[in-house]
């Protein structure tokens, strides 16, 4: 027995006598269903592994490593124990990925691996767009070392999704179906097949942890999360359940050493089915656009709005040219539900108009005044440099510190926009209200972002164009028992978004 192993058994059979009670009395369930086997020997031929390879410009540093999953340095070698087998391998595979011993300033390639998984017996695979983002090649490796080249057909980077085409081999090809990704229940037991660290059609079994993940990644995040080991070269491999059908595509992993540590995404195969069809038969996604701005309903902007229950999206502002516009939908409108789908929190509308097709005529419904009231809106079509916005809390810096003030309420200095103000901090025409010159620190607006140069267009969804208006319309609204006053807010250009501050 070497040094090392009883170095390793020293620090795990203290554990392991601690609990030896319940290893006895764990069930052999809970190393998963007895179909996971079956499953894995069905699917594995669809998962291929994506070879790419790149030319960069080198850099003598260690530090030039790029992304290879999600928050995780490529580059950076695996935590090994220094008696692994596997240690000589990673090092002599990292050490080429970084060009080698000299390093040197000249181009050189890299390769990099990811998965992928066939959908039809053409030779059409699925994978994560970063596996083959700017490459020069890629190539598709069967699990039986078979290794075609393959091109791209289209790929999405707002969904992280490409699909790629590669003339199969004589012999016949296996093939996955996709499956309902919206079936899925917490603690549903799933299959990861992938290549990780270049090891190969490598299968792990887990649960489904949660789902509706937003992670913050894009616009339209909704991912599966699942505690199935999912690392390094996992990205754009399958998720299964236990019928073989895919029901995520792996993408991401929280951990902070670049392993698994039992927090992985996956893009849900609703999701999925939908922009691969789109990339086939067009080569890019279509999105519908609603051509709004919008903000999340808070608790204080629904008490001033009069939601009950805080639900929906905000609409802090209305393109001119969208489709919105001349629908009616006005900034202050909540949007409580599109085309049939409620809208529970402000993410939920991207994702939903998103979904739908361009030109479709929809019912949205919007909340106003307290009021339901549907509109009819046209859905135009999302430019693919656009991206769904959320209202902006960015202002003009001030040109000078010391403003006039006219009053003083909530915690803010206001005065009236004269010339002097609009030149100073660079406030358009077209923007009226009434200026904040002054924030008190520790107050609730200095805490909500306000600054000095924001207007105040609106108090309570009423227009104000002096400081007088705006005390007169909080005294109003202590009197009348509110916790919280609704100001609609610009900057400088125009871009207006709303904040709600609490009465005191």
């Amino acid at each position: 027995m070497s040094d090392a192993f009883q170095a390793l058994s020293r620090r795990v059979l203290p554990l392991a006598a601690a609990v030896g009670f319940a290893l006895v009395a764990t069930p052999a369930l809970a190393r998963g269903p007895d179909g996971i086997a079956d499953v894995a020997e069905k699917v594995i031929d669809a998962v291929v592994n994506i070879s790419t390879s790149q030319t960069v410009e080198a850099k003598n540093t260690d530090s030039d490593r790029g992304s290879d999953e999600r928050g995780n340095r490529r580059g950076a070698n695996p935590q090994l124990p220094p008696d692994s087998p596997f240690s000589e391998f990673f090092d002599e595979f990292f050490k080429n990925r970084r060009g080698g011993p000299g390093g040197g300033n000249s181009p050189r390639k890299v390769n990099s691996l990811g998965s992928g998984f066939i959908i039809d017996t053409d030779g059409t695979v699925v994978t994560n767009n970063h596996v083959i983002a700017d490459a020069d090649e890629i190539n598709v490796i069967l699990n039986d070392g078979t290794k075609i080249k393959a091109e791209v057909i289209g790929k999405d980077k707002k969904s992280d999704l490409a699909v790629l085409k590669f003339t199969p081999p004589e012999k016949k090809i296996t093939a996955v179906k996709f499956g309902n990704s919206d079936n899925l229940r917490l603690g549903e037991w799933v299959i990861a097949i992938g290549n990780p660290f270049s090891l190969g059609g490598t299968v792990t079994a887990g649960i489904v942890s949660a789902r509706n993940r937003d992670i913050n990644s894009g616009p339209y995040d909704n991912y599966i999360q699942t505690d199935a080991a999912i690392n390094r070269g996992n990205s754009g491999g399958p998720l299964f359940n236990l019928d073989g059908e895919v029901i995520g595509v792996n993408t991401a992993i929280i951990s902070p050493s670049g392993g698994s540590i039992g927090i992985g995404f996956a893009v849900p195969s609703k999701t999925v089915m939908a922009v691969v069809d789109q990339l086939r038969q067009f080569k890019e996604v279509r999105r519908g656009w609603l051509g709004v701005r919008i903000q999340q309903v808070t608790d204080e902007i629904g008490e001033s709005l009069n939601i009950k229950p805080v639900r929906g999206a905000l609409i802090a502002g209305v393109d001119d040219k969208g489709p919105a516009k001349p629908a009616g939908i006005e900034p202050g409108d909540v949007v409580v539900k599109f085309d049939g789908k409620d809208i529970k929190e402000m993410k939920d509308l991207p994702r939903a108009v998103a979904d739908s097709p361009v030109g479709k005529a929809v019912d949205v419904i919007i909340i106003r005044k307290g009021k339901e009231e549907t509109r009819k809106v046209t859905l135009g079509r999302l430019d693919d440099g656009e991206k769904p916005v959320e209202a902006s809390a960015k202002t003009t810096a001030p040109v000078e510190a010391e403003k006039p003030v006219t009053q003083k309420a909530l915690g803010l200095d206001l005065a009236g926009l004269s010339k002097d103000l609009r030149t100073r901090y660079k406030i358009k025409e077209s923007v009226k209200g009434v200026i904040v010159t002054g924030v008190e620190t520790g107050s609730d607006a200095a805490e909500k972002r306000l600054s000095a140069g924001d207007v105040i267009v609106e108090v309570a969804q009423e227009s104000v164009t002096n400081a007088a208006d705006v005390k007169k319309r909080i005294e109003q609204l202590k009197k009348d028992g509110k916790k919280s006053v609704l100001l609609l807010v610009s900057n400088g250009d125009g871009e207006v978004r709303f904040v709600a501050l609490a009465v005191k």
